[in-house]
């Protein structure tokens, strides 16, 4: 075939411009990471961005492992634009973006905390059903949407939305 480009097996920082062999050494350091976080009860986190030949091609993707948090086993929670289609089994990158999400549940109301960086609290769009809440914003082509279980349900009137770079804070009432 052609000569490899050097950069081709080095992964960058930022996760830009990454060759199949530094996809793969990132996974492998994060398999070795999740020894650790069985042991500790830790939070690990891990992003990554992989950009097309033009500027119109860009996808996000990451997850989280929690593990040792009151639960049995670990749980992972993907993030970000890059998703396999249902029908196809293709992998496809979305316009909409699924942020990073915690549910902390304090003595008298329910913290929500989603990273969605580039967007404001006026930009930001809740809808409650039951115990289920669904977060929304948009602002340019910084696009988002993620349902999150709430431990209970709660009336949209008793949330408030906070927003401090890129963080957004939705304070639940109990």
């Amino acid at each position: 075939m052609g000569k490899k480009n050097k950069d081709q097996d080095k992964g960058s920082e930022a996760g830009v411009g990454l060759g199949l062999g530094g996809i793969l050494k990132g996974l492998g350091d994060i398999f070795e990471k999740l020894n650790e976080l069985g042991e500790t009860g830790r939070e690990m986190s891990k992003t990554g961005e992989i950009r097309g030949s033009g500027k119109d091609v860009k996808g996000i993707y990451g997850f989280t492992v929690k593990v040792g948090l009151g639960e049995d086993k670990p749980r992972i929670e993907p993030f970000g634009n890059i998703r396999k289609d249902a029908k196809s089994g293709r992998t496809v990158v979305h316009e909409m973006r699924e942020p990073v999400v915690d549910v902390f549940e304090e003595q008298d109301h329910v913290l929500v905390v989603a990273e969605m960086p580039g967007v404001s609290a006026d930009d930001v769009q809740l809808a409650v059903e039951d115990d289920l809440l669904t977060i929304s914003a948009e602002r340019g082509d910084k696009k988002y949407r993620k349902e999150v279980l709430l431990p209970a349900g709660f009336a949209r009137e008793k949330m408030q939305v906070s927003c401090n770079n890129g963080v957004v804070e939705i304070k639940c009432a109990k």
